[in-house]
């Protein structure tokens, strides 16, 4: 078999067995296509690649400069590949299984303020050209601080996730698996506002024998759906009005934020754990660590015996 028929056929069991998402099959088929490249130019092909090769292969992606975690991702992602292939029987052994990757550079994620959200939020209701966009862009951020989760699990909501004033929101995250996040009474009121815009919005369409769309921030782009790099950038224009620094404000530094806040007021890690969709508690006790660099930093600037005298 081919490099290309290999990867092929790997990236279609991730989706077959794993249901993985899109954005991570791009990023598998970016890694393994690099390798595989890589191998080609040695005369080798990852049918025949010894541990050597692998290992070779990593001190080129340091010797161009990248990071940590773009070293480790690759290195998963030819494990990943060797581990599938042995399984299948295309190899009778894994040469990356002995493998120790460069680990990961852990650093504390940036968050905002409660006072920044505030403003973010109330920008984002006065955002946009007409009363239909001020609606959404409100709603998309009410509903986004009040569930923490991601911004392809935002974008994405279904239309039948808002009905019925829901208390609790039933989001697909990674994987396909599903969870439940409760809704803030604010993002609650902003959710109802927006849905009975949409609701026009769709029985409008049917009179004019259009079809409906069936995402909650509906677009008539490609996707049918509001996309990732659209929000983004609509972020970016919320920032600029609210005063906050673009440059420290994404979906992810919101995604932060909830976490963050949460913890500050006294919410269980294992709770926040499942309400971010974590599937390791130890991706979310990152956030215990924010919490003590703030209060290193209250002690600092603030208690007596610490400053010089």
């Amino acid at each position: 078999m081919s490099d290309a028929r290999w990867i092929s056929a790997f990236l279609e069991a991730q989706v077959a067995e794993r249901g993985s998402a899109t954005n991570t099959l791009l990023a598998y088929g970016r890694d393994l296509r690099d390798f595989s490249g890589w191998l080609s130019g040695r005369g080798r092909s990852l049918a025949g690649a010894e541990r050597a090769d692998v290992e070779d292969y990593l001190v080129h992606c340091d010797a161009q400069g990248f990071a940590k975690s773009t070293r480790a991702r690759r290195l998963s992602a030819i494990k990943q590949i060797y581990r599938f292939a042995f399984e299948e029987g295309f190899r009778g052994d894994n040469p990356a299984i002995q493998i120790s990757g460069p680990g990961r550079d852990r650093r504390l994620p940036k968050t905002l303020s409660l006072e920044e959200v505030d403003r973010l939020i109330a920008a984002a209701e006065a955002t946009g050209r007409t009363e239909a966009d001020r609606l959404r862009n409100g709603c998309l951020m009410h509903v986004l601080y009040a569930t923490g989760m991601r911004v392809s699990e935002l974008v994405t909501l279904p239309l039948s996730a808002a009905r019925g004033d829901p208390r609790m929101l039933l989001i697909r995250g990674k994987g396909g698996k599903e969870r439940m996040v409760p809704l803030s009474p604010p993002a609650r009121e902003a959710l109802a506002t927006w849905l009975a815009h949409r609701e026009r919005q769709e029985a409008e369409a049917k009179a004019d024998g259009r079809p409906a769309s069936p995402h909650l921030f509906a677009s008539r782009g490609k996707t049918g759906h509001l996309t990732r790099h659209g929000f983004y950038a609509l972020l970016k224009d919320v920032a600029v009005n609210a005063g906050v620094s673009p440059a420290k404000v994404t979906p992810h530094t919101l995604r932060h934020a909830f976490a963050t806040h949460l913890l500050e007021n006294g919410a269980d890690l294992r709770a926040i754990q499942t309400f971010l969709g974590h599937a390791d508690v130890g991706t979310t006790e990152i956030y215990t660590h924010v919490i003590e660099a703030r209060l290193r930093e209250l002690v600092l600037d603030h208690h007596p015996l610490a400053r010089d005298t």
